[in-house]
């Protein structure tokens, strides 16, 4: 809400029910929520999906810190841009990543992410990060899958270096989860 607020120059009250933080909103903004996440338009610049995207993420967190395209650094001492991170008492619990284009998830990408999620885990800043979310708007290649479920067996069963590792696709108009 507080994007498209912005984008449409529109006020937002902060504090309250949904229904007022509604009300609080110009009518620009109403129509533009309607069209994002009602009708599920899609637009050339893939902004609605990820309008889509952040609102997912932030409804299984509540009352947690919400941040966009965070930079968070990784033990190896690479800074990462993080589409989503989540934090909790000063401390990132969750950092999701997504993809709207129309191909689907590859090997590749799915080992690009893993390895990001576990270098921020074992980094200063993750050591409380518990979940790591990839969301498509395309769906999952099967080797990308495999892939992934095979990085993860490898991993310490030590609950100190545990990340769950959740795959969202969205299709019919919503988000739908799995756990690796």
């Amino acid at each position: 809400m507080k994007l498209v607020a912005k984008e449409c120059d529109s006020d937002l009250s902060e504090k309250g029910r949904t229904n007022n933080k509604l009300q609080s909103m110009n009518q620009k903004a109403i129509e533009l929520l309607y069209k994002i996440f009602v009708k599920c338009d899609e637009d050339s610049s893939e902004k609605y999906a990820k309008y889509r995207f952040y609102a997912y993420v932030s409804s299984s967190y509540h009352k947690c810190e919400i941040l966009i395209d965070e930079m968070i650094p990784g033990i190896s001492g690479k800074n990462y841009k993080i589409p989503v991170a989540v934090k909790e008492n000063e401390m990132y619990i969750a950092i999701a990543f997504s993809k709207s284009t129309k191909r689907s998830v590859t090997k590749q990408e799915i080992k690009k992410f893993y390895n990001i999620s576990d270098d921020l885990k074992q980094g200063e800043h993750g050591t409380q990060l518990i979940d790591s979310i990839y969301c498509s708007t395309s769906g999952f290649m099967g080797n990308a899958l495999v892939e992934l479920e095979n990085l993860n067996k490898k991993r310490s069963k030590d609950p100190e270096t545990k990340i769950n590792f959740n795959l969202a696709n969205f299709e019919n108009e919503i988000f739908s989860s799995t756990r690796c």
